[in-house]
């Protein structure tokens, strides 16, 4: 039997801001219609979330569920109960056109702390992080450099980000050289026009 590890075994980096591994997530994707009346009821029984709107997340990496396209779902859970609660979602879809997937060992989720969280992440993603246009609440799609990632803020000065696992030594090394002590251009601090 194998022992579970992140894939970036505890790894911490302070700098403008602070980027640690967030430890074992459990996460669960689920695909279907959106729209579908019965699977928005499942989800909601099972999950303790109703289904949110498009590009809105309900809670965090701890417990949340996050919009990530218009036919999918990331349920964020405890790690060790994603099989049970997976299994759980399937009984109570039964006939729903849908899928279910256990994802846990496929992604890695690394937490960003600090002042200028939202100009990190500005330097390598195509999103308007400006906070009338990105709030708590707010998940994106997008990619970071060049990989693929999901982020959302889960306060005024932290956010949670998501990726592959087989990237996520990357996407930390990223975020580090990003928020190197004094690197931090002073985009938000300005009225913009």
């Amino acid at each position: 039997m194998f022992e579970p590890r992140t894939a970036l075994q505890g790894a911490h980096f302070s700098g403008d801001i602070t980027v640690t591994d967030a430890g074992l997530v459990g996460m669960i994707a689920i695909r279907g219609s959106l729209t579908d009346p019965a699977l928005c009821a499942a989800v909601a029984e099972v999950t303790g979330h109703p289904v949110p709107a498009t590009r809105k997340m309900s809670g965090d990496a701890t417990d949340g569920l996050a919009w990530m396209s218009a036919d999918e779902l990331m349920l964020f859970c405890a790690y060790g109960d994603a099989p049970t609660v997976a299994a759980r979602l399937v009984d109570a879809l039964g006939d729903v056109h849908s899928m279910v997937s256990v994802l846990s060992d496929a992604r890695a989720v690394i937490r960003l702390h600090g002042d200028v969280v939202r100009e990190v992440l500005a330097k390598g993603a195509p999103v308007d992080l400006a906070p009338d246009q990105f709030a708590q609440g707010d998940i994106r799609r997008s990619r970071l450099g060049q990989v693929a990632v999901a982020f959302w803020m889960t306060g005024a000065d932290s956010a949670e980000l998501v990726c592959f696992r087989s990237v996520a030594g990357f996407v930390f090394e990223w975020l580090s050289t990003a928020s190197q002590s004094g690197s931090a251009v002073g985009y938000f601090a300005t009225p913009r026009r």
